[in-house]
């Protein structure tokens, strides 16, 4: 019966309907043709959303939209014009410190993409830069942020998992400083080799001056993982807090935030929880029939029957995310297949933390990775450029992310240093 499932799920996404849809028909088809009570319908919905650790979920999707509105996102981006704009591509680094430094509050890559694509993209092309390059680079970057704390995917992997919450974002700060880092290095490199324009040096009295105007939206993140981290508040509650204060910074300080931007940012952010939760509604009812249909066991007895080497085991987990991960959403990705792979990794001796920032990781890169990944097309659409060009400008970050992956997936400490350092 679970054919039908599968069937009906896959027939939808050819047919481009959206994700949460898609799983709900799915679901629906299921529950008729097995002829259990469409009850159930609503009852896993609702035990899917009602968990504490999600209602920060719309805290930082509103906070990441308040940072764009309010102007915090552009200082951030002026900081880092400052520091690394003398270097030749500066711009292109400037691109990528500030998707590590906005790291994920916006919510998602593809989001993350969206925003800060609208502003340097045309900036980028602007100077010089090629178009397909300056779309490629922006999609790139933006998958730094949800592995870098404050991460919207890590939140779920927890609540997935019963995983700290804290422990998760430390674990992400490594992967993902070397993520940012290595694409910097290869941005340098194309820059050098195509000549792409740079800055005169900033002045040190420029660069204190950007800092003064950007330190508010840094304080921000700074405020949220130590509060987070150091145990003075809940991640519910960091949100509410980054909320308060991004709309406090953008209106009182900054005074880019108007009353009309307010409501139209809290509307926006109202639609994009909307279709977040119930994608995760769904997708818990996906899990349960999963779950019911004993699909898990059979996907574990058949994996480690072929082996039981740890190494082969997440060679072959990270094919399969990454596959899964360049046609579809993170966290809709997280939520079907994180629960089944954790059980898995687990069994043949992946501590769980590692194994939740190897998912994330994967996933994360799937977005990029051509001809299909997500952040391509929304680059594509925002700087108006081929997604065949795009596709070729961006496989060489590709490979970078590839290899901070492996690295990742075979020193566990990378991950698990910071969260043993805190457990000490």
């Amino acid at each position: 019966m679970i054919w039908i499932l599968f069937l009906v799920f896959v027939v939808c996404l050819v047919l481009r309907f959206p994700i949460a849809i898609s799983l709900g028909l799915a679901c629906l088809a299921y529950l008729v043709c097995a002829d259990i009570s469409l009850v159930v319908l609503p009852m896993k919905m609702y035990s899917g959303i009602d968990i504490f650790v999600l209602l920060s979920v719309p805290g930082f999707i509103l906070a990441g939209n308040l940072m764009n509105q309010g102007g915090l996102t552009d200082k951030i981006i002026v900081f880092c014009n400052h520091l690394l704009g003398h270097i030749r591509g500066g711009l292109s680094l400037a691109n990528i410190g500030a998707s590590m430094i906005f790291a994920g509050i916006s919510g998602t890559a593809v989001s993350d993409t969206a925003s800060i694509g609208s502003i340097l993209i045309p900036a980028m092309k602007k100077e010089g830069y090629g178009g397909a390059y300056s779309c490629a680079l922006t999609a790139a970057s933006s998958t730094v942020g949800p592995i870098i704390p404050p991460s919207v995917p890590l939140i779920i992997a927890a609540t997935l998992s019963g995983l700290s919450v804290g422990k998760l974002f430390l674990a992400g700060a490594l992967p993902g400083f070397l993520l940012g880092l290595g694409m910097m290095v290869t941005a340098s490199y194309i820059a050098t080799k195509r000549n792409y324009p740079k800055h005169p040096r900033s002045s040190i009295k420029q660069v204190l001056l950007s800092f003064k105007n950007t330190f508010w939206a840094l304080l921000m993140i700074f405020i949220i993982l130590y509060g987070i981290i150091g145990g003075v508040f809940t991640p519910t509650e960091a949100s509410i807090i980054a909320v308060l204060y991004a709309a406090m910074i953008g209106m009182f300080v900054y005074k880019e935030l108007t009353i009309k931007n307010l409501n139209k940012t809290i509307v926006e952010s109202i639609s994009t929880t909307a279709s977040l939760m119930l994608l995760i509604g769904f997708a818990n009812l996906f899990g349960w029939i999963l779950i019911i249909e004993r699909f898990p066991q059979f996907i574990s007895s058949e994996l480690l029957s072929f082996t039981d080497n740890k190494y082969v085991v997440l060679l072959i987990i990270n094919l399969i995310l990454i596959v899964i991960g360049s046609f579809m959403e993170t966290i809709a990705a997280l939520l079907i297949l994180f629960p089944i792979l954790l059980k898995i990794a687990v069994s043949v001796g992946v501590d769980p933390i590692h194994f939740a920032i190897i998912a994330v990781l994967n996933l994360i890169i799937g977005l990029t990775t051509p001809p299909v990944g997500v952040c391509l097309f929304v680059a594509s659409s925002v700087g108006k450029e081929s997604i065949g060009n795009i596709s070729k400008e961006v496989l060489p970050f590709l490979f970078v992310s590839l290899i901070v992956l492996a690295i990742v997936t075979l020193v566990p400490e990378v991950s698990l240093f910071l969260p043993r350092l805190l457990g000490s």
